[in-house]
């Protein structure tokens, strides 16, 4: 209905209309010159915050709280003032009232949007590098093994591998491909800002960790960070109040999947079909004898009390893990305490940490992991030969590498110890608002003790010459220092922010081992335990060694970050090394990184968008570098050998094992990234896109030099050059968010391309552009692959193979594509078979709420790369009768006759090794508690890790080995991965 007002009424209207209209323009005009005031405090303990800025969103002018957490600020009632202050969330407020009393909610560096960096913390929304952040609600679920294993397919460009199933093991990592032909590949890791391992902490003790993975990140940490930087927190107290929490499961294991060897019942059916097998009237399941179930236990009890001025944190972590195979196990007992005291109305806060670990294992071996040589001996044995006589005492047979498993398993004895302190402490002093001191100390020592002996019942023994037994003791210590002081003034003037960080390290680290061997026991009762009652010593052929290395590290760095408004963002970082590892000429390093981003969301023709939520640029370079391995590569180095007689007396040879290179330094690395990160559709999809070339020079590697000028035949120089380059992409979603069900995706997708681009120059060089590496072992002895200038790293290298003839000898192809008789070929008929690094690393994670349950699902994959399967290699072959074969050993070759030639290195062993695996799921209820008196939350889940992978793989699991120059070899011996079922328990007291 539509009703007209009479004009002389509209008139009479409009009049007070006008009026009013003036009055509220006079009204807006006065509120233009209004003053905000108002007090910021915690929300967690009431107490106010000095230095929070309060910025105007649309005008930009700001000012900062008092040390009473007061403030007063110019604004309208239209406006919105931005409170922002590091370590909590950003609230947007209108300015609609005076005062205006805030409260921040505490985000710390474990929540919210805040990231850790290299020495301090940024938001999220003006970082500048590439950096991956996984926040422990986001962690791999389960019988996780190490920090890395949590973080699984949730970074971008991380390769993270299990490549073997031995408890005492960790995960294998590498971030943006391999960078260096000598070095390590893996990236530095700091636990709370201490250099550490991954097996430092207990994962169930972590809260988020945090990859530094570009140059402009990384670099503020010298020579350490060419690999990128892993920054692990620990979890600490972030809330007023006391908790109790434990955490604990138990797991079961089966091998992920066994190899098909023939059975006795094969052998027989063989026998008669005439193969030359011998059978000795018995039917033995070799593997069965080695292994078993394994049952595993974690136990973690976290214990956190307190206020806001002292609090304290206690993490005790019991495990013990058991092998697939027998008597391999890994039981460890760690513990991390933390106490925080703040003084002085938190001008002073003292900080001190103490983690201490001990771990027992059992290898079976002299060595430092599981004795694989047993878990090769059981595929290999007779199916139809006994583990014992009647009399109970072991069946030998000989035979070239043929033993008895179960002999092998029981002969031995040892144990290996392993103990770790690490103390840290800081002091910070607050004078004003906007500056902080820090002086930080640490001192971190690992003790290593291990045994080894055998019994008269060792198979080996004399074969060897040992007699009765032998045994062997060691032991190897580390200690590293670290102090380090830093000052960092954070300010904001209006709508512009600076934060200045410059600091000073200094690094001594030492390591030192011995060890001793003796034989020819008169009794294996004394084990390792009388190392001087065997014969060999006094024989004088028993052994002795002991060893000792120090090295130092001194590191001045600053860093400048600014933005303003948040819009505009830069970022400039040095740092200048120092090392003794470095020849005199090279002492110091710089170590430069600079960074730029621009938050194109901010800007007003993006505000208003309702497609684009956040939206920022990145670009960035940085400079890291690489140290020598040894600490004394370049110094010349001499050793006592042989002696000899001389005048009527045995002296001692003294020799030179090292060439001295005075211009010896870093290996540098020099990146350049660009990136995106974005918000869309109301936080429906959101994530981040890098891409990033690498370029190393000055790559280090042994050079031969002629005897004389030279001391010595080679010389160890900084000469080559690589280059990796690749595409990173993170997605989030977020598809369904309602009260009783929630749907969380992520994607990852990074490529990564490899190329060797230099090994020689006019002074050091090798006779021709390429080397080898890897080895078969024996009896094969030769090499897997080729580094090759011009070619990426992982190159397997060998004959082509195209078939058989009818006599049983392989077809190749030689150097000019001809096919020929393996018997005629040579050297030079050798070719690249394949690469063993993935080009293409995917996965996708997803996690789901509805009401109590949880349920967490995650999968990852690797494509385009090739494995060398050793089992195929060596036991799909029938010609040698004295091992047991694979099933598959007696089928025709590409469909035409039975191989009948001595084992080969072709590439009918180089199978593709694509995989999509099912790596984690993780089901749980959160229980309704109606009575909180006893435990404020309870939860249990079940959970499977390595549950289904899905590959043309032929061998037991295509994720093996990536570092080093011979990625991609599934060696015969290595330790089977295994699948693991978990139930556990999530409590709160």
């Amino acid at each position: 209905m539509n009703t007209k007002i009479p004009k002389k009424i509209r008139a009479t209207l409009l009049l007070p209309l006008i009026a009013l209209l003036f009055c509220q323009i006079g009204i807006l005009q006065a509120q233009d010159n209004q003053t905000i005031t108002g007090t910021v405090k915690s929300e967690e303990n009431d107490q106010p915050l000095p230095g929070v800025s309060i910025t105007v969103q649309k005008t930009g002018k700001g000012t900062t709280t008092d040390i009473n957490g007061h403030y007063q600020i110019k604004a309208t009632s239209a406006d919105t003032l931005i409170f922002h202050f590091v370590g909590y969330h950003e609230q947007h407020v209108a300015a609609d009232h005076s005062p205006l009393d805030i409260a921040l909610q505490n985000a710390s560096n474990l929540l919210g949007d805040v990231v850790v960096v290299g020495y301090g913390t940024e938001k999220k929304e003006v970082v500048t590098g590439a950096i991956g952040t996984v926040k422990s609600k986001d962690f791999v679920k389960g019988a996780v093994k190490d920090a890395a294993q949590l973080i699984t397919g949730k970074v971008a460009g991380l390769s993270v591998s299990s490549s073997t199933g031995d408890p005492t093991e960790g995960t294998e990592i590498m971030l943006r491909g391999i960078s260096t032909l000598m070095s390590s590949t893996a990236p530095l890791i700091l636990i709370d800002g201490i250099p550490g391992d991954l097996k430092t902490v207990a994962p169930e003790d972590i809260a988020s960790v945090d990859v530094l993975k570009d140059g402009s990140a990384a670099a503020i940490y010298g020579t350490r960070a060419t690999n990128g930087v892993i920054l692990i927190t620990t979890k600490q107290f972030n809330k007023n109040q006391s908790k109790l929490q434990y955490d604990g499961y138990v797991s079961v294991q089966t091998i992920a999947k066994r190899p098909e060897f023939l059975d006795a019942a094969d052998y027989r059916r063989l026998i008669k079909d005439g193969v030359a097998y011998t059978d000795y009237g018995t039917s033995t399941d070799w593997f069965g004898a080695i292994s078993r179930t394994p049952v595993s236990h974690t136990h973690n009890f976290l214990l956190q009390g307190g206020n806001a001025q002292t609090n304290y944190t206690a993490n005790i972590n019991y495990s013990n893990w058991q092998g697939l195979l027998k008597r391999s196990n890994n039981a460890n007992l760690r513990a991390n305490f933390d106490i925080n005291h703040a003084m002085f109305n938190d001008k002073v806060k003292i900080h001190l940490n103490a983690i201490m670990s001990k771990r027992k294992y059992w290898t079976g071996g002299d060595g430092y992991s599981f004795n694989t040589y047993i878990y090769r001996q059981a595929l290999i044995r007779n199916p139809t030969d006994s583990i014992r006589h009647a009399d109970g005492s072991f069946v030998t047979r000989d035979g070239y590498f043929y033993d008895n498993p179960v002999a092998l398993l029981e002969g031995v004895d040892g144990e290996n110890t392993e103990k770790e302190l690490r103390l840290n402490g800081s002091i910070t002093y607050q004078p004003i608002t906007s500056l902080i001191f820090k002086l930080l100390a640490s001192d971190n020592s690992w003790m290593q003790t291990r045994g080894y002996a055998t019994n008269s019942s060792y198979p080996s023994n004399d074969a060897n010459g040992w007699g009765k037994s032998y045994a062997s003791r060691g032991q190897s210590n580390t200690e590293d220092h670290l102090l380090e002081f830093t000052a960092n003034y954070d300010k904001a003037f209006g709508a512009h922010h600076i934060n200045i960080l410059g600091g000073y390290s200094y690094q001594d680290a030492m390591a030192e081992g011995f060890w001793e061997n003796n034989w020819y026991f008169p009794t294996d009762v004394y084990g390792y335990n009388n190392m001087g009652a065997g014969d060999a010593l006094s024989e004088g052929s028993a052994g002795m060694g002991s060893s000792k290395g120090e090295y130092k590290l001194i590191g001045f760095f600053g860093r400048l970050n600014y933005n303003y408004a948040e819009k505009y963002l830069f970022m400039a970082s040095l740092r200048r090394e120092g090392s003794s590892k470095f020849g005199k000429n090279y002492r110091w390093g710089m170590f430069p990184a600079v960074s730029a981003g621009w938050r194109i969301s901010q800007e007003d023709f993006l505000k208003s968008s309702k497609v684009i939520d956040d939206l920022k640029l990145r670009i960035g370079f940085g400079i890291t570098g690489t140290a020598p391995s040894d600490n004394y590569d370049a110094l010349t180095t001499l050793n006592y050998g042989d002696r000899f007689l001389y005048n009527g007396n045995w002296v001692q040879g003294l020799s030179p094992t090292r060439n001295p290179n005075p211009n010896l330094r870093w290996e540098q690395k020099e990146e350049y990234n660009i990136g995106v990160d974005f918000s869309l559709f109301n936080h429906f999809v959101s994530g981040s896109i890098d891409a990033y070339r690498r370029n190393t020079k000055d790559m280090l590697y042994d050079y031969p030099v002629p005897v004389p000028p030279y001391l010595y035949s080679t010389i160890l120089a900084n000469v080559g050059q690589m280059r990796n380059e690749g595409l990173e992409v993170l997605l989030n979603f977020n598809p369904v968010t309602t009260k009783d069900f929630a749907w969380n995706s992520g994607v990852t997708f990074s490529t990564n391309k490899n190329t060797l681009v230099s090994i020689n120059n006019d002074e050091f060089n090798l006779t021709q552009d390429w080397f080898t590496a890897g080895y078969t072992g024996e009896p094969i002895q030769t090499y897997t692959h080729r580094v090759q200038v011009g070619q990426p790293i992982g190159n397997f290298y060998g004959w082509k193979s195209v078939g058989i003839d009818e006599d049983g000898v392989w077809k190749i192809l030689n150097k000019d594509n001809e096919v020929i008789s393996i018997k005629d070929a040579t050297e030079e008929d050798k070719r690249v078979l394949g690469n063993g690094l993935p080009k293409y690393y995917l996965s996708w994670n997803n996690t789901f709420r509805y009401k109590q349950f949880d349920l967490s699902i995650n999968m990852h994959g690797a494509f385009d790369y090739q494995v060398l399967d050793f089992l195929r290699l060596f036991y799909e072959n029938p010609r040698n009768a004295q091992y047991n074969m694979l099933k598959s050993a007696f089928n025709k070759v590409y469909n035409t006759a039975q191989l009948d030639y001595d084992l080969s290195y072709v590439s009918y062993y180089v199978e593709n090794g694509d995989y999509w695996k099912i790596d984690n799921i993780t089901l749980g209820y959160t229980l309704p508690l109606k009575n909180k008196k006893t435990f404020s939350s309870a939860r249990i889940y079940a959970s499977g890790l390595n549950l289904v992978t899905l590959t043309g793989y032929k061998g037991i699991d295509p994720e093996v080995n990536r570092s080093g120059l011979a990625p991609g070899n599934d060696d015969r011996d290595k330790y089977p991965t295994t699948r693991t079922f978990t139930l556990g328990v999530n409590l709160t007291f």
